[in-house]
């Protein structure tokens, strides 16, 4: 791989780390405000509802982990 495309996935890798970080906090703050709730409103569709969408989140940062394993493989 030439320097040029190292360098451009270098800048990528910078803005998947950021994108990650984001999504790690907006999970954390879901998870949280689900384990805020008073244990009335636990069981309702809102709290399913928010429980699922801390679940995607985190499945959305383990997807751009892989996408930073895989371009440090590459860049190596």
């Amino acid at each position: 791989m030439n320097k040029d495309r190292r360098d451009r996935l270098g800048e990528l890798k910078s803005a998947i780390e950021e994108a990650k970080g984001d999504l790690d906090t907006i999970k954390e703050e879901e998870e949280e405000a689900f384990e805020n709730l008073p244990e009335s409103l636990q069981g309702t569709e809102n709290a399913a509802h928010m429980e699922e969408c801390a679940q995607y989140l985190g499945d959305a940062v383990e997807g751009l982990q892989t996408a930073l394993d895989s371009i440090d493989l590459i860049v190596e």
